[in-house]
């Protein structure tokens, strides 16, 4: 499942670095993940890197991208070659 950054994002900008697919943009006024790019980290680390850094705690699960694991590797995959 990608994820998504809801209304209560403060565009601090802390998530955009830590991102290794690239997913996340700068919005207006609120800062977007784009589901076709987020794995949740799958294939790069154990956990999404955004929600961890994220200190306005705004980042969620999209419900409109829901992916098995499986899926979320094959997207990496397919970014990173």
């Amino acid at each position: 499942m990608a994820l998504m950054i809801t209304d209560e994002c403060t565009a601090c900008d802390a998530c955009i670095e830590p991102c290794p697919n690239d997913a996340i943009s700068f919005g207006d006024p609120i800062f977007i993940i784009d589901s076709l790019r987020c794995t949740e980290c799958v294939g790069a680390e154990d956990e999404p890197q955004c929600e961890l850094v994220c200190p306005a705690d705004c980042i969620i699960p999209n419900p409109d991208f829901v992916e098995s694991p499986d899926e979320l590797q094959a997207k990496y995959e397919a970014i990173h070659n």
